[in-house]
């Protein structure tokens, strides 16, 4: 069974792209009986508050229509601003050498926080350099990442 964020992105990822911009990631948090429905876009220019409307208008009704989340949420569409939010492997790869904040699903060596810089990207395989040494990190095993602006 697929996640919400899975079904989400692939019921919103084409209308994002037929309005030129890029789908950068969603996060779904549930907090109590209510959640937020948080939509990142880019492009390259640069986003606006109209591109935010324009997503806003056009996924609030593919979601009223497929009703992909349980129960109430609320819906945000944003830029992923400067201290964005990483998602992929290859959005760890566009930002090499740039400081990161990393949290894992499961500790590895006994931590599951990480502050340091991307080191390198290999597949899925991404090196952190963090106080002197370096750590591998499997991309599945991130809970969460974000640029430290």
């Amino acid at each position: 069974m697929k996640s919400s964020v899975a079904l989400v992105t692939e019921l919103i990822e084409p209308t994002v792209v037929a309005l030129g911009l890029q789908l950068w990631g969603i996060e779904h948090g549930a907090q109590g009986k209510y959640s937020v429905l948080r939509i990142y876009i880019e492009r390259e220019e640069g986003i606006t508050i109209e591109d935010c409307e324009r997503v806003s208008r056009q996924v609030s009704a593919i979601l009223d229509v497929e009703d992909p989340i349980a129960g109430e949420y609320t819906l945000e569409v944003s830029s992923p601003g400067l201290d964005r939010p990483l998602f992929t492997s290859e959005q760890f790869g566009l930002f090499t050498g740039s400081d990161v904040k990393v949290r894992l699903r499961n500790p590895l060596e006994g931590r599951r926080k990480f502050n340091g810089s991307i080191a390198n990207v290999s597949g899925d395989d991404i090196a952190l350099q963090v106080d002197g040494a370096e750590f591998v990190i499997q991309h599945a095993d991130i809970e969460k990442a974000h640029i430290v602006f």
